[in-house]
């Protein structure tokens, strides 16, 4: 299976102090930096655990504090540029 073809989806998301922990439905784990996404770092933990999986698992919105991620780009690196 190539790795360009395939749609990674989330099944799973929580959090840490620092990280944001995501199962994905093939088995893997991933930690991403909550750095790497300022409106989930200054959010409050009340509004990161109040997230839905859009996409069928591809990707996670935060209706509260408008903040929407793609699962694959994860997957790649991409993520908030704003961050410095």
């Amino acid at each position: 299976m190539s790795t360009l073809t395939f749609e990674a989806r989330a099944s799973e998301i929580w959090f840490d102090n620092d990280n944001m922990w995501m199962n994905l439905s093939d088995g893997r784990q991933l930690s991403v930096p909550l750095v790497y996404f300022p409106r989930l770092l200054k959010a409050t933990r009340q509004q990161r655990d109040n997230y839905e999986l859009s996409g069928g698992g591809t990707g996670v919105h935060w209706d509260e504090i408008d903040e929407d991620i793609s699962v694959p780009n994860l997957l790649v690196g991409i993520y908030d540029r704003s961050v410095t």
